[in-house]
Parts: structure tokens; sequence; C-alpha cells
């Protein structure tokens, strides 16, 4: 008897789950029952019910237990109570794959399945085709196929159900039973004809040609499903992007000839298939729209969401398609559904006119309080678009971000308002000051240490460069005296960045930091000190490198190496620049928004890629003596075909004097074995090979690596650039196929591989400046050079600038890698630091006539890298 609970009992969650409490030994206990007579069938498949439950809650049964409650419920067959019978069914499905000898009731499902009683069949199949493996099969075809062309659509559409997930383990069986699904596919019943026709499909989905047969076979006589033609639209759609969308097939005419369906869901089906098909032309996707724009004015919530939520998909790349929509979409804004209303605003937005941006921000406004924060971040992203699309609305969308960042919102909705004022600050410089004015009032109130720290560290970076960048220190001041500990030791950085780089302010922000010498949390106190003894000695080269611009070391890496320095203790001091480079740029890390909490409790920092091969390499005797590693290859360079029969692929290694060259190396050939296996290099420039470093052993299959060690030219250092011959050499065995064993001396042998080419981005590590003047003034110019390049195959400043960047493979500055539109002039700054850990700068002025003419200057702390700069852009 169910136990009845009132509304208090409901509200404190008492007695909401009947099941929670169940224990697995207490439930299979209970399972005895099935071996009483007469048969219980109430409480039988109560006990049936928890062991389901049990299951789906991922309790673990083991195969003994399994078995033994398999055996009992297998005695309920005799009770011919129709609930249990079903139950019956379902535990059969679900323990199929943890009992063992579960086809012992093969017969008992084999009786119901072609018995009298129908309620009994179609479950009996499925459970039937759940236990039968790929051997068994046989024995229930011909079951099967009178199955699927059973009357009954619920034993045809069990049938067919069954066969398709019996594909997978015996696909030439059910290949067999294609003429009775042909049969089952002209059913009037709806969910019979689409169960068919997905059988069909998956058995020829391999052989393009009966795909298209079977596609205009049944489109020509006209289909009775709706969701056979639903699914039908889905493959010819696949087809069409595998034919890469001819227009002119006839399986395109077949999809737009859907959109004239007498059923909603195929008309929408078909439409949503043309706006997905990859290049289609806005005329081309007229006849889509149209019929989007219809379903914009039903009556039926979900069609009205269905197409709206269409066209702000298809507004993304062809906007004026969905122009002639746009009265349609303004009268979807008063909807009474508020995700119709939004996702209307979206759409106009990205589609609307600059004249009607001020009118949409006033009926966004109206309802923006109703709407879920996952609407308003997808509201937020939309301005954040139109930003982009019409600079000079800047104003009208910053006022309008600044009024919902002080609404009330969750974390998500105010995190993607930051970043899109952030990216306007960023985009459109005379929108800094009003878009850092509406942030330093947010952190007033801010209740999120994230996005406080975050916006702090945006104002050290972005408020000294400000016209009067005073204004800011009172918002960031308040911070040290309001805020907890994360927020307070993001204000000090903060302010000891106005320190560096405004001599004016300098003594009152010295004032300043004085008193935060005196916090009580030691983060805190730390950075002031630090920050304060800096800024006393008032010296522009120690604020760029403390303060402005910060270590561009890994961090780990640092702690690993200063860990090493104390347990080998020497008379050297300790040596920053054998510490490897951070991988990812500091600025993008964004120390100051790292929650201080995650600094009081350090984990086990996961070893970077370039510390593996550190490791790697400092194993192999050759390697001892070549110093810290500088850099590896980002990606390895394949120097075969993927397809023959030795896949080699390099990773180069660059150190101070020498480079590594890492060949892991693959033999898909299953009848041999190479051994002392090498690939002999011939460099072009004055690169010296000093030694390969052979792998063994190359079975069959199974991964190995070889090395080389050149030397880098002494005579001629500026020559980084050279190409090298490759030739691997090895040793061949013939050996047995199937246990590996070799059966001859072996014959010597070589194998062709691809060039391999080293450029100067090879001996450089990409680093970020934050502040680039601030660095270029601290690497100073006593290795200052400037020349002159004309790029006379280059049409644009964009491709000049994309070529630059990856031809020095430095890292772009402040932004600079972005072209403004309709300039002729663009300035390049670029950061990166040379084998031997020495910082490089380069300043480039573009200038576009008929072709570019590129101005470099380039800056080091040495005169070799800014040498090699110089001559390999020459």
């Amino acid at each position: 008897m169910l136990k009845k609970f009132d509304k208090k009992d409901e509200e404190s969650g008492g007695g909401s789950n009947p099941f929670q409490h169940l224990e697995k030994s207490a439930v299979l206990q209970e399972a005895r029952v099935f071996n009483e007579t007469p048969i219980n069938p109430r409480k039988c498949a109560h006990i049936l019910t928890k062991i389901l439950y049990l299951i789906n809650q991922g309790e673990h049964l083991g195969t003994t237990e399994a078995t033994e409650a398999f055996f009992a419920m297998t005695k309920l067959f005799q009770s011919n109570d129709p609930t249990l019978r079903r139950m019956c069914y379902l535990t059969i499905k679900e323990m199929s794959c943890i009992a063992e000898d579960v086809i012992i009731v093969t017969s008992s499902l084999t009786k119901d399945m072609t018995g009298k009683e129908d309620n009994y069949r179609g479950p009996a199949v499925r459970a039937l085709c759940q236990i039968t493996d790929g051997t068994m099969l046989q024995a229930i075809e011909r079951y099967m196929k009178q199955a699927i062309v059973d009357k009954v659509p619920s034993v045809s559409s069990s049938a067919l159900v069954s066969s398709l997930h019996l594909l997978k383990c015996s696909f030439d069986v059910v290949k067999r039973w294609v003429n009775e699904a042909q049969e089952a596919a002209s059913s009037d019943n709806i969910m019979v004809q689409y169960h068919a026709l997905g059988l069909l499909y998956h058995v020829r989905k391999n052989d393009r040609l009966a795909v298209n047969k079977m596609i205009s076979k049944f489109t020509r006589h006209g289909l009775k499903s709706p969701f056979a033609y639903c699914m039908m639209i889905r493959v010819a759609s696949k087809q069409l992007e595998e034919e890469d969308g001819s227009r002119d097939s006839p399986l395109f005419d077949f999809i737009e000839n859907c959109l004239r369906n007498k059923h909603e869901m195929v008309v929408y089906e078909a439409a949503s298939a043309i706006v997905n098909l990859p290049g289609c032309s806005a005329k081309e996707l007229a006849p889509a729209v149209s019929v989007l724009q219809l379903f914009c004015s039903s009556p039926k919530a979900a069609l009205r969401y269905a197409a709206v939520r269409t066209l702000n998909k298809v507004a993304m790349k062809h906007p004026s398609a969905v122009t002639a929509c746009n009265l349609d979409l303004e009268n979807l804004v008063t909807d009474s559904n508020r995700s119709i209303a939004t996702l209307a605003i979206t759409t106009l937005l990205k589609t609307g006119s600059e004249s009607s941006i001020d009118r949409l921000m006033k009926q966004i406004s109206s309802f923006m309080s109703e709407i879920s924060d996952e609407f308003k971040v997808v509201v937020v992203q939309a301005i954040s678009a139109l930003c982009q699309k019409y600079p000079r609305k800047h104003a009208v969308l910053m006022n309008f971000l600044f009024s919902m960042l002080r609404e009330e919102g969750g974390f998500e909705y105010k995190r993607a308002i930051v970043d899109c004022i952030i990216s306007i600050i960023e985009e459109n410089t005379e929108s800094k000051e009003t878009g850092l004015s509406h942030l330093c009032e947010f952190i007033e109130d801010c209740e999120f240490t994230v996005l406080a720290t975050r916006i702090l560290h945006l104002l050290g970076q972005e408020g000294p460069k400000t016209n009067n960048p005073s204004k800011y220190i009172r918002f960031i001041y308040n911070r040290v005296v309001l805020e907890h500990e994360e927020v307070r030791a993001g204000a000090v950085s903060a302010l000891a960045k106005f320190g560096a780089q405004n001599e004016e302010m300098l003594p009152s922000i010295l004032v300043l930091l004085k008193r935060c010498v005196m916090d009580d949390d030691n983060e805190v106190r730390d950075r002031a000190t630090f920050y304060l003894n800096v800024l006393e000695q008032k010296q522009k080269a120690l604020n760029a490198g403390y303060i402005l611009n910060g270590l561009t070391v890994s961090i780990p890496g640092l702690e690993r190496a200063l860990q090493q320095y104390t347990l080998e203790p020497s008379e050297k001091p300790f040596d920053l620049k054998s510490v490897p480079l951070a991988t990812m740029p500091m600025a993008e890390q964004r120390p100051e928004s790292t929650p201080l909490t995650a600094a009081k409790q350090p984990e086990k920092v996961a070893a970077t890629r370039q510390e593996i091969f550190q490791e790697q390499l400092a194993a192999v005797p050759e390697f001892r003596g070549l110093g810290p590693l500088f850099k590896s290859s980002p990606e390895p360079v394949a120097l075969t075909e993927s397809e023959t029969e030795y896949v080699i692929r390099c990773t180069k290694h660059t150190f101070t004097d020498h480079m590594v060259f890492q060949f892991d190396c693959t033999n898909t050939l299953n009848d041999q074995t190479l051994e002392n296996v090498t690939v002999q290099m011939e460099p072009t420039e004055a690169y010296e090979v000093l030694c390969y470093v052979p792998a063994r052993s190359l079975p069959y299959n199974q991964p190995g690596t070889c090395y080389t060690l050149v030397a880098l030219s002494r005579e001629d250092p500026t020559a980084v650039a050279c190409t090298f011959s490759c030739m691997m050499k090895f040793t061949v065995k013939d050996c047995d196929p199937t246990t590996g064993e070799t059966d001859d001396e072996g014959y010597e042998d070589e194998y062709v591989l691809e060039d391999l080419e080293v450029t100067v981005a090879d001996h450089i590590q990409k680093v970020i400046k934050l502040n680039f003047e601030a660095a270029w003034g601290e690497v100073g110019d006593k290795f200052e050079k400037e020349e002159t390049f004309t790029l006379s195959t280059i049409k644009t400043l964009e491709e000049a600038v994309g070529n630059i960047v990856k031809f020095l493979g430095m890292h772009p500055c402040e932004r600079s890698d972005k072209v403004p539109d309709n300039k002729n002039t663009h300035t390049l700054l670029l950061a990166g630091v040379f084998r031997g850990g020495h910082d490089i700068l380069v300043r480039s002025r573009l200038l576009l006539l008929d072709t570019v003419t590129m101005q470099v200057t380039a800056r080091s702390s040495e005169e070799l890298p800014v040498d090699i700069v110089l001559a390999s852009v020459g």
C-alpha cells in the first residue's frame, strides 16, 4: 500500500523518491520471492522495478549475483499478468550484458513473439534481439522476417528497430531482410514506414548510388509519414554535402519541393536543411526564408520559436537574406514568449540598419528584466557583433551595456557584458575613457572577484595612457580599503602601473603603496613592498621589466629550476635564462585575475609539452651539456605521406648553440622489423651534423624515436635558415606477421624522405609585452638597426601583416596585427626572445601604394638577433 504524503512532506523532500535508500543486497534478497508458488504478480513487479532502478543508477551487479537474480526471474514467465510480463522483458534487456547464460529465455521469448497476444509480441521481439548474438541470429531469422511484415504496427516497428541495432554485429544477415523492409516501407502506418526507411538507409548508406535510387523511388511515389519525409530530407542534405552541394541535383529539388508539404514539421525540416547547406547564396535561401517568414506569424509558439531561431542563424552569414523578414520579426519583439522576443531582437540587431539601432535598444530595455540570464547573454553577444559593424554607434551601445551591468544578474551574464565592453575599448580608442569610467563604477558594487580583478588589470594597462589618468586612482584605491585580499592585491598591481608610467603621479602612488605595506594579507604586503622598492629607484628599465611587462618565463618551470638549483649548490648565481619561457603569453594567463585562494592551496602543476621534451632529451647521453631546451616546434612536420610504408614525423628542438631533430617513426609493414634506424641529414647552409642516435628496433606498428644532433654555424652565425635533405637508413629483417619473430640476418636499406626546413621562427620564442613602448625603451638603442624592403608580391596590408608574423614567429603586441579598414599605413609591433634568452623587438611600418613597402626597425640586447632578423627578411 502506498503511503500518502501531504504537501508539507512534499516540500521538505520526504518521500519524493521511494527508491532513494535502496540497498543492493536487500533487493537481491527480496528477489527470492520469484521462486515462491503461487506467484504474486504485483509484489514481483515491484521488486523488478527496484532491480531496474539500481542498474540505471549505476549500481554494480556482480556476474554471479546478476545471474542468480536472472534465473529466478525466468520463472515469472509462468504468470500471465501483462504488467509483470512487460517488466520481465525490460529486465531481460537490462541484464543481458551482466548475467551469464541469458539465452536460456530464448524459447520463452520466441513463444511470446509468435503468440496470439499482440501486447507481448513487440516487446518480446526487442528483448530477444537484445540477447541474440551473431551465431544465434540465423535461428530466429525466419521469425524476424515475419515480424517485419506483420500487420500489427507495434510488432513491425519493434522488429525494424531491433534489426537496426543488429546491423552493428550481423550486417550480412540483416542485409538479407531488405525485401521485407521494402514491403514494410509501403505500410500505411507512419511509424512503420519511418522505421523501415531508416533500416533501408543504414543498410545502403555506404553505397551512394543505392541511396540516391532509394530517395528517388520513395519521393516519386510519395510518403505517408511526415517522420519519413524528415529523415529523407536529412539523408538528401547529407548526400548533397558529400557531392559539394550542387544545386542542379534532383536531391536539392526534392528538398525544395518539401517546402510545399502539408505537414509543418516537414516544411520546417526542409527549410532548416536548405539554410544549413554550405555555400548557399541569398537567392537559393530565398524560398526557405519565405517559409520561415510565414511561420513567424503562426499561432503555435513552437513554430514561431523554430522560425526565429533558424532566421537568427541565417542572419549570421546572410543578413541581407533575412532583411525581408524584419517587419515580421518586429512584430515578434512584443511576443508573450520572451525566448521568441529575445531571438527576434537579436536577429534584428544583425540585420537592421544603423538608423534602427536606437529604436531597437529601447524595445530591448522594455523587457530585459523579464528574460533569463541565458537569453540576456545572447542579446549581449548580438550587441558585441553590432559594435564591430557600426563603430559610430559605440556610445549608444556602451550606455545600454552599462545600464545592463547595473541590473541584477549572474556571473556568466555580467562576464559577457564586461567582455563586450572590453572588446569595444580595444577596438575603438575613442570609446576607451567612457568604457573605463563605466567599469570603474561597476567595480564599486561588484560582487564577483574574478571580474573585479580583471577590470583592475585593465585599468592598470589602459588607464595610464588616457588624457586624465589621475581620475581612476580613487576607484582603484577604494578597492584597497573596502575589498577582500584577492581584489586588494589586484588593486596594488594596478596602482604600481600608474606610478611606473606617470612621473607627476609617482609621489602620490608611493604614499598609497606605503599604506598598503601594512596590510593584513601577506600577498598584498609583498606586492606593495616589491613595487615600492622598484618605483623608488626611478629607473625606466626596472619599471618596464618588473612592473609593466613582468616575467615571460614558465612559472612551473621556474619553480622546478629553483628547486634543482637548491639541490645542486653551485658558486654560479642562478641564471633566469635557464628557465623555459611561458608557452602561453602571460597576458592571456591574466595573473591579476587569478584568485589568491588558488595560490594558498597549491596543486601539482602538470608538466608542459616543452618540459616533457626537456626530460626526454636530458635522458639521452649524447645530449648532455647542451644546456636548457630553448624551444620545441609547436607541431611535428610530416616527412612522409600518411599512407606510405613508413610514417616519419619530425619535431625540431632548439638549444643555445645546437639543434636536435627528433624523428618519430612508425613501421606499417607487418612482415618486417627495422633495426638501427637513423635519419641522415645533409644541410644546405653551414650547419654541422655531430651525431645520430638510432632507434634500436622498429617492430610493426610500434612507434620508435631516433635523433640527429647538429651544431649551429660559428663561421656565419646569421645563416640560420637552412634546408636539410633527409634519408632514412636502417636494417630490414623479415618476420612472421603473426608472431613478429625475425627469421634472417637482414639487409641494409634506405628510404628517401621529404626535405626539412629550418627557418628564423625556429630560433625565436613568442612572448608578449603588455606595454611595448616600455619594453622598447628597456632594451635601448645600442643594437638598433633599420632597413626598408619592398614586398612586391603582396597587395594588401592584412596579407603583409599575416606573412610577417608567421615568418618571424614573434608575437604581435597591443593588437597591432589587426589592420583598420580603409587605411594605407599601419605599424606592426612584434616581440620575441632569441635563443640564448635575448629579447628581440621589431617595429615594422607598412605603407600600401601599388605594392607594400616595409620599414623594419629591430632592437635587442645583443647584435646577433638583430642581424639575423634583418638578414632573414631581406
